[in-house]
């Protein structure tokens, strides 16, 4: 089984998931936090890696 993971991101705002991506679960384990642009809050905010 391959080590690469999806995972979704969400909004830390409004907490809708707007990004999937993917990472090595066994290199990275920290949780992944991005600013990224949500089409809801119609801004830049961060999102954070959330449960599936």
């Amino acid at each position: 089984m391959s080590q690469d993971q999806l995972f979704r991101l969400a909004c830390g705002r409004c907490n809708r998931t707007n990004y999937w991506s993917r990472k090595n679960r066994k290199l990275v384990t920290r949780k992944i936090e991005l600013k990224k642009y949500c089409k809801w809050c119609k801004a830049h905010t961060k999102h954070k890696e959330a449960k599936k």
